[in-house]
């Protein structure tokens, strides 16, 4: 983390140095040597926080440079915050320009004192490193990391070549799977893959393929090598080739006759000793004249590098003659990097079930007690571990062995139980969990580290939203500009990474196949927690309010009631240097009062009080200039402070309104936030920004839901001023504003998601150049008729129209859409009596939502149309007679949900007419919500 300090550090002098800011005489000279330094010591800083674990010593000085390059951080801001005090009108009377001076000129001219330690400070740590040769040290570990020799720990992993078939627990579908596509198939090269997080079972899985007899007998020659973090690909190579010697005893192959067979290995092996002088070139020739005729298998176990395939490809010769690479890695990105010139097969491993889990467990704890089963005194807290583990096989049997040598009685196992955070941490076979899981962290590039690091914050088994772990990433300037990018979407990336790296989990994704929540599982998560604590990258305050907050803190969690002890925390607070702030769902009781955030807290860049509606920013959000993200929950509150326009920092605001408040007016002083990129809250009231909302050209996002109110003009063509609009959510546009609402989305070239609800007035827009980047379009209003310029969105994926009132028919509109993938007609929609689905129509449709349709008769379905569909949900549509016959073609469908409300003297249902569904579409899920 020293590097990220020091690069954040570097990222802030620089505009300092290179804009015009009012420095005071010499501070100039002073944050430029300051910023040197600071090159410098970042040149060897990236990854040192793992290779500093080789020496205490090391470990001591990374922590001086990060705590160092924070002490230059708050400095930094301090003084910005003194240069925007001093900003003043200048007609003003001369006793107040006095008073201001005297409140400003002590704290302005600490600063420079201040400078001047934080470089002597830098200057010594610089001169201790060379003292005692700790940047050697991290040059020689950026080369090849290797363990401290006194950290010693079982690795669980050792044992994965050799599990018995009877612990081989929960793999069976995928061992076929993975046969198939190593004995069948195509004839030319394949990889066959396995992607799965650290622990998973993927070598035990491997291994099970690799000696399976159809496999042994379907190749001529079979080889495993292990690959692990660091590699040379030459050794690997030569690796390669003494192994397909050794492994058919070929002495005389005319394919290596000409290589020197003098000397053979001590072991036996029979590729020649001079192979060792051989260079990559020469070896890849020899690699491929050895495979050049036979049909090979060459397991890579335990693959990291995205490079790997550029080292290998070419001599793993595709013969034709249905040869296999079977590779085993954590990282996605590891297997598609394989595509570029490969078949590809890919699985990636599933958590396992909880009856596999305990099923293992069992096996690993009771293997020579209670014939095997768990006495039924322990199931409940047997039960409990194994939750714990979360599928994960590698911690399931670690921890089921382990217990397996423990006493059997309800107090050692609950005991255990309670403890388990501290058994993992201290045990030698559990620590292994921790180790082996850990290297996934050390192999992060320096970059992602702060990213994995922050789902420390969220509590344990949270979901957290992509988009807000993203925007704070960003306020926390873990994100760097990437060139014809947004901010946005290169975190996108990182969290992508992180995901493919199989350290994040995706719990759900958005229909264009974007994470919309994740999450980390429980034993990553632990053992974020522990580097967090290490390095202070975050620390908790626990429920009495107390917490180890030495040390510089950045980041802090706050879970406790405060029912009692608020000058204490906010004592801990100040003391620690907090720049982010967070809150997750505390339960405040009505009586309690609202915690103020003290002026101190000036600094903070990140405030997010979720669930914590009596938390209130002070007065006056005043000296909060460096904030970057704000979540505000307010209860009873009408209108925001006019003071939220002195954040001019701010990037993410986002505004819930609690109570009996139907709306929040927003002060036209929000305009002043230019660096504002995310808007979001309930049913915002826009009147008052007529002269100032097209100054906020960073919006992207402006939604959930925005008020316009009526006849403000001004403000709807001020928001065609808003270039970078990604996202855009409307409230009651009036009639007469609706030529001028298209005319301002027409500007909105980015434009991916459209949301307009005007159920008073309807909905009149007349989109001539609709942007073509639209992906998600929601109105809510009467429409009458379709809009033309919606069947030209040949980008768009969801569609959803309510209370539209259409008279006729949108399908044959609709059904050239290329790429819709979501459809939704609720509440009126549609007032006609069919709905025709053609032949051809709707060929990428997944899911159709058709809804409250009260004239509805027929749905027609045919042959032919929406061959894609998974899911159909038709729910409360009084006048449909019978379901639509045209649901036996929906070849692919998965899940029928049907409701139906009819009046005919009693109440009719579907029940009785599924038969001939479930006869011809078994797999089917029907779900039929009579009521």
């Amino acid at each position: 983390m020293a590097e990220i300090a020091v690069s954040l550090v570097i990222d802030q002098l620089l505009p300092l140095l290179t804009k015009e800011v009012k420095l005071l005489r010499g501070i100039h000279k002073e944050f430029a040597d300051i910023k040197d330094e600071l090159e410098c010591i970042q040149a060897f800083l990236k990854d040192a926080d793992k290779r500093a674990s080789t020496a205490e010593g090391v470990k001591t000085w990374v922590k001086q440079v990060r705590e160092a390059a924070f002490r230059i951080e708050d400095v930094i801001d301090e003084y910005m915050i003194q240069l925007k005090v001093e900003q003043q009108p200048r007609c003003v009377p001369i006793f107040q320009k006095i008073a201001h001076l005297l409140k400003t000129i002590i704290p302005r001219h600490q600063i420079p004192s201040e400078i001047l330690a934080i470089k002597l400070s830098i200057c010594e740590i610089k001169e201790r490193s060379e003292r005692y040769g700790f940047q050697r040290s991290l040059d020689q570990g950026s080369s090849s990391y290797r363990r401290s020799p006194s950290a010693k720990w079982h690795d669980p992993r050792l044992g994965a070549l050799y599990i018995e078939e009877s612990e081989f627990v929960g793999f069976e579908e995928p061992r076929k799977r993975l046969i198939d596509w190593m004995v069948k198939g195509r004839g030319e090269r394949t990889v066959v893959s396995v992607v799965g997080m650290g622990g998973q079972g993927k070598t035990t899985l491997a291994k099970k393929v690799f000696d399976s007899q159809d496999v042994v007998r379907h190749f001529d020659c079979r080889v495993w090598i292990t690959v692990s973090q660091s590699y040379n690909a030459e050794d690997l190579l030569r690796e390669m080739l003494k192994k397909f010697c050794k492994e058919k005893g070929d002495n005389t192959h005319r394919d290596i006759s000409q290589m020197d067979r003098a000397s053979l290995t001590e072991e036996g092996d029979n590729a020649p000793r001079d192979i060792s002088q051989m260079d990559r070139a020469s070896l890849t020739d020899e690699v491929r004249k050895y495979l050049q005729q036979k049909r090979y298998v060459v397991m890579f176990d335990d693959v990291w590098d995205v490079h790997f395939w550029d080292d290998i490809e070419f001599a793993a010769i595709d013969n034709k003659r249905g040869s296999r690479i079977f590779i085993t890695t954590r990282n996605l990105d590891v297997v598609m990097s394989c595509k570029k010139s490969s078949f590809v097969e890919l699985l990636e491993l599933q958590a396992l079930t909880h009856e596999q889990s305990l099923e293992l467990f069992n096996k690993k704890a009771f293997q020579f007690d209670s014939h095997g089963r768990c006495p039924e005194e322990l199931s409940d807290i047997a039960n409990e571990i194994v939750q714990k583990c979360k599928g994960l096989p590698l911690a399931i049997v670690a921890i089921g062995g382990l217990l397996s040598t423990r006493d059997k009685n309800v107090a050692e196992w609950q005991r255990f139980r309670e403890n388990l955070s501290f058994e993992l941490k201290k045990d030698t076979h559990l620590i292994g969990i921790k180790e082996i899981l850990g290297l996934s962290y050390d192999d992060l590039p320096y970059y992602l580290k702060p990213c994995l690091l922050y789902f420390g914050i969220y509590p344990e088994d949270y979901l957290v939203r992509s988009k807000r772990v993203i925007r704070q990433w960003i306020a926390e300037g873990f994100v760097k500009e990437e060139s014809g990018k947004t901010l946005e979407e290169v975190a996108q990336g990182y969290l992508t990474e992180l995901i493919h790296r199989s350290l994040v989990q995706v719990s759900s994704l958005r229909i264009d196949g974007k994470v919309k929540r994740c999450r980390v599982h429980d034993l990553i998560h632990d053992m974020i927690l522990e580097k967090n604590e290490d390095l202070n990258f975050c620390k908790h305050v626990s429920d009495d309010g107390q917490s180890n907050l030495s040390g510089i803190v950045r980041r802090l969690l706050v879970t406790t009631e405060l029912r009692a002890g608020l000058d204490d925390l906010n004592l801990h607070i100040e003391r620690s240097h907090v720049r982010s702030l967070f809150f997750f769902k505390n339960d405040v009781s009505a009586s309690t009062d609202s915690w103020i955030i003290p002026i101190k807290f000036r600094l903070l860049k990140v405030l997010d009080p979720e669930g914590m509606p009596y938390l209130h920013p002070f007065p006056e959000f005043g000296n909060l200039i460096h904030l970057k993200y704000l979540h505000l929950e307010l209860r009873g509150v009408t209108e925001l402070s006019k003071s939220i326009g002195m954040l001019q920092n701010l990037e993410t605001l986002e505004v819930r309104v609690t109570g009996t408040v139907f709306s929040l007016v927003l002060p036209k002083e929000i305009s002043k936030l230019r660096k504002l990129r995310h808007l979001i809250g309930d049913e915002m009231c826009f009147e008052e920004l007529q002269n100032g909302i097209g100054e906020m050209t960073s919006l992207q996002t402006l939604r959930n839901a925005i008020t316009i109110g009526f006849r403000v003009a001004e403000v709807i063509k001020g928001l065609g001023k808003l270039k970078q609009m990604r996202d855009l959510g409307l409230i009651n546009v009036h009639p007469d504003d609706e030529s001028i609402l298209s005319s301002s989305i027409n500007e909105m070239r980015h434009l991916e998601k459209l949301n307009v609800f005007s159920l008073h007035f309807g909905i009149h827009l007349n989109l001539i150049s609709p942007p073509t980047m639209l992906q998600k379009v929601t109105l809510e209003g009467c429409l009458e008729k379709l809009p033309e310029w919606i069947p030209e969105l040949q980008n768009l994926v969801v569609l959803s129209l309510r209370w539209s009132k259409l008279t006729k028919d949108p399908m044959q509109s609709l059904k050239s859409l290329q790429h819709l993938l979501i459809l939704s007609l609720k509440g009126n929609a549609y007032i006609g009596v069919c709905l025709h689905f053609e032949d051809g129509g709707f060929q990428k449709l997944k899911e159709l939502y058709v809804e409250n349709l009260n004239n509805l008769r027929d749905i027609i379905i045919n042959k032919g149309a929406l061959p894609s569909l998974k899911k159909l949900q038709l729910r409360t549509l009084p006048e449909l007679e019978n379901l639509p016959k045209g649901i036996l073609h929906l070849e692919k469908l998965e899940v029928l949900n049907i409701q139906h409300n009819r009046y005919d003297g009693e109440r009719k249902t579907y029940t009785e007419d599924l038969s001939w569904i479930t006869e011809q579409m078994p797999t089917v899920k029907i779900n039929d919500y009579a009521t």
